[in-house]
């Protein structure tokens, strides 16, 4: 690494770590050292070092990082107007500077892509003309108000909120007297951070139910196991008195209580795969041959579509099918409710993506909402009155540990796809 990255990375963790507002002689003299530097050279090493220390942050750090991050290069190249511009124009964050009385005098092209407007129609608005701006979406205009109304009625000049898109955004705001007063307001998008902390709570939460699982579940099959018995026994007493509804009611529980065991062990296991090279069209014409009879009982029709012959993984055949049928068995129960409106339908696709065979399971049911969505993976969780909640968290242990990951898009009304990547092979 050249000598001046070293002391870029260095002197930035100091001034964000550094809580008072401050410029060191040691930033100054970096300052110096950057001029013969082009602007894309500077912001290269700013956002690697933002982002390293993002990585090793803790969550509710994370703002600060971001807002004190911005504030140094803001300092750094406060003395260039014009590499100052171009810096700020491509950043990653959204940056935009309003003046005291509520101008907006600066926006850089990403704050114009979360707001989903033309620089050119930003600068110059007031707050007014901007929360009033034709051409803003309603759920960015709720933000801005509730972010508005949040700074002057609680004086929270930090916040973080999730939009329309499903994407996570950090927003601070700060007044900079080095800038005549100016206040200025970034964005930065964490949806990445954000991913690889739900994982990581996920497979904590895995990792529980797996104890859970293995404690309890020996001790509640060997009793069910005696009292099925004993009820088969009963059997031919219970047809005396013409009471044998009764035995086949309790028998059809207690194997009902032992899959809901079956599956609390399935969860708790390592599941070390056992690897075979296979073609996905071969997993994808199984899925369907072991999916048909039910989705024509059902009213759903299922579709395959192979963009590449060639396609190729190296997985445990039994636990990835085992994914895939629960999949289209969830996307047959979504139809249900919407069978009715229009004829059920289940496409079934596999391409080629970044070194991943991606296969989406697309169906046309009654969609999700963003707080289902949001759970989808945890144990125990289910909107099915029969559901166990384990399927799915089953089914993302199984992908997670072939090397691969699950994606979900639902839309109210429109449908569900899910999307699981595994890693291709030639």
């Amino acid at each position: 690494m050249n000598g001046w990255k070293t002391r870029y990375f260095a002197i930035l963790a100091e001034f964000v770590r550094t809580v008072e507002h401050s410029v060191s002689a040691e930033m100054k003299e970096l300052g110096l050292q950057l001029v013969g530097l082009s602007a894309a050279e500077v912001l290269e090493q700013h956002e690697e070092c933002v982002k390293l220390l993002l990585s090793n942050a803790e969550p509710e750090d994370r703002m600060t990082i971001v807002h004190r991050s911005l504030l140094f290069i803001t300092e750094l190249m406060e003395k260039r107007p014009n590499r100052f511009e171009t810096v700020l124009q491509h950043m990653d964050s959204g940056v935009a500077l309003f003046d005291g009385t509520g101008n907006l005098r600066f926006v850089n092209m990403q704050m114009s892509k979360v707001l989903q407007l033309p620089r050119r129609s930003l600068v110059g608005c007031s707050l007014r003309q901007l929360f009033l701006h034709r051409e803003l979406r309603l759920s960015i205009r709720k933000n801005l108000l509730r972010i508005y109304k949040g700074m002057i009625y609680y004086r929270r000049y930090n916040d973080e909120f999730q939009d329309a898109s499903g994407r996570f955004l950090l927003i601070s705001i700060s007044r900079i007297d080095e800038l005549d007063g100016d206040y200025l307001v970034s964005v930065k998008d964490i949806s990445e951070f954000k991913q690889i902390e739900q994982a990581a709570f996920q497979n904590d939460k895995l990792a529980m139910l797996g104890k859970i699982a293995a404690a309890i579940a020996h001790e509640i099959r060997n009793p069910l196991t005696s009292i099925r018995g004993f009820i088969q026994l009963l059997n031919p007493y219970l047809k005396e008195i013409g009471k044998q509804e009764y035995g086949r009611i309790i028998l059809s529980e207690i194997d009902r209580a032992n899959d809901i065991i079956y599956e609390f062990l399935n969860s708790s296991k390592p599941f070390v795969p056992m690897k075979q090279k296979v073609s996905i069209r071969m997993l994808l014409k199984d899925t369907i041959m072991l999916s048909e009879s039910e989705a024509v009982m059902k009213g759903c029709e299922l579709y395959q579509e192979i963009y590449d012959d060639d396609l190729t993984v190296a997985v445990d055949v039994k636990q990835v099918k085992q994914v895939l049928l629960n999949i289209v068995k969830n996307a047959m129960d979504a139809i249900q409710e919407v069978l009715n409106e229009r004829k059920g339908l289940i496409v079934i696709s596999a391409s080629r993506e970044n070194g991943y065979a991606l296969i989406t399971i697309r169906d046309n049911g009654k969609g999700m909402e963003r707080a289902t969505l949001n759970r989808l993976f945890d144990p125990f969780f289910t909107t099915k009155e029969a559901g166990t909640g384990l399927g799915l968290s089953v089914s993302y242990r199984i992908i997670s540990n072939h090397g691969g990951t699950i994606h979900v898009e639902s839309q109210i009304g429109e449908g569900t796809a899910f999307m699981i990547y595994l890693p291709f092979v030639e």
